[in-house]
């Protein structure tokens, strides 16, 4: 057990404990935090990850058990109390308190927001015989579970990395899956055509029936109806339609909020010790030259880094290059950077080998790399981009041309 010398100047309390709230802990006993820490989790399950759910838990290939961030002897042997099944209702910044729904009053002299995001529901009309499932949660997840091993026919409302990754499972599990989608392609607020008409292939190819330009317009019974007349039947309805940060808290406190908690180059928030982290977080981004949300354990991981670095006095600037991925099927796609914006992308290697990557420009400025099964040239895109460099056109398209090397 880690033995800590009391410092009862500083208290820490983080809300949320998902990737944000778990590192953020743990980087503060890392880096030799001396106070109090509390982790504050809505859920009463020990602090587990999310992304496994739909990657792994929900295929049989990781267990409850398996996809938890530390073990529950952790926690209390470097002095972090864990606060499970504990909801907050309030923040009071003038106090320095917050309460939780029960009345109970925790005081701070730091709070860290990791409040995350919430499913977007759909705002549609709904018969109240209909169920539609979101995931979220381990519970979530859970649930989903039980449903699916029953079902025959599984409709999924949303054609973006969560909804396509739940396709490829039911499928995988042997059940009529269809997908609607009401834009063009699948998983087109992100990708280009080259890749995401890669996807569609591969799910056509495994028996998904892919609906796209189709808006869901009623849920009666067992029966989806589209806008254009079609009625789709399903033992099991999902839905995937992307989500919403986590601000209530964080409005009812008089914190500056914009599609998220908008928070500074150290995840200040417009209150000097109040941060905000991971989903619910609206920074500055230096890549995409604007303010934005990221959706993904990166960013989660590297601001409550940057949180805490500022909390203990070392203070370092967010500027880590995002990434992102999703697995389906034998598809493993990862990103590098913020495409949003380019002007002209290439691509590097054979499309039709299913190993290729695609490099985004802007102003021939390289600004992103999504790499199609191809671990270590993503690795290597990551470090491009944190650098700066930018390979020139014969570069990429030579797939002989060693890219390694400019860095």
């Amino acid at each position: 057990m880690c033995v800590f010398q009391k410092d009862n100047k500083m208290k820490v309390v983080i809300i949320g404990a998902g990737h944000a709230g778990v590192q953020a802990a743990s980087s503060l006993r890392e880096e030799g935090f001396a106070g109090e820490i509390v982790l504050v989790a809505e859920e009463r399950y020990l602090p587990y990850q999310k992304p496994p759910l739909s990657k792994g838990y929900l295929q049989g290939k990781q267990s409850a058990e398996a996809i938890l961030f530390r073990s529950e002897n952790y926690y209390s042997a470097n002095q972090i109390e864990l606060r499970l099944g504990t909801k907050i209702s309030q923040i009071l910044p003038n106090e320095q308190e917050i309460i939780t729904s029960e009345g109970e009053k925790i005081e701070y002299t730091h709070l860290i927001l990791a409040t995350g995001a919430s499913n977007r529901q759909l705002k549609i009309t709904v018969a109240d015989t209909a169920e539609i499932l979101y995931l979220r949660t381990l519970a979530d997840a859970r649930k989903i579970e039980e449903k699916l091993h029953n079902a025959k026919n599984v409709a999924i409302i949303g054609g973006g990395f969560i909804g396509l990754e739940l396709a490829a499972l039911a499928q995988e599990k042997g059940k009529n899956v269809s997908v609607i989608e009401a834009q063009s392609r699948l998983m087109e607020r992100v990708l280009p055509a080259v890749i995401s008409d890669v996807f569609k292939d591969t799910h056509l190819q495994n028996g998904v029936d892919i609906l796209l330009n189709t808006f869901t317009s009623s849920i009666e019974g067992n029966t989806i109806k589209t806008q254009c007349g079609k009625s789709i039947k399903s033992d099991l309805i999902l839905a995937g339609i992307g989500v919403i940060p986590e601000t209530k808290l964080a409005e009812q406190a008089g914190i500056n909020c914009e599609n998220g908690i908008v928070v500074n180059e150290f995840q200040q928030t417009s209150i000097a010790n109040i941060y905000a982290i991971g989903d619910c977080a609206n920074h500055y981004n230096v890549f995409a030259k604007r303010n934005l949300r990221l959706e993904s354990v990166q960013n989660a991981v590297d601001q409550a880094k940057v949180a805490v670095n500022h909390i203990i006095g070392k203070a370092e600037a967010y500027q880590a290059v995002p990434w992102f991925w999703t697995n389906q099927y034998h598809l493993k796609l990862q990103m590098a950077g913020i495409s949003t914006g380019f002007d002209e992308y290439m691509v590097r290697g054979d499309i039709s080998s299913g190993k290729f990557s695609v490099y985004y420009f802007k102003d021939t400025k390289l600004i992103a790399v999504d790499s199609l099964n191809k671990a270590a040239e993503h690795l290597n895109a990551r470090k491009l981009l944190s650098l700066g460099v930018s390979p020139s056109k014969e570069e990429i398209l030579d797939v002989s041309f060693n890219l390694n090397s400019l860095v």
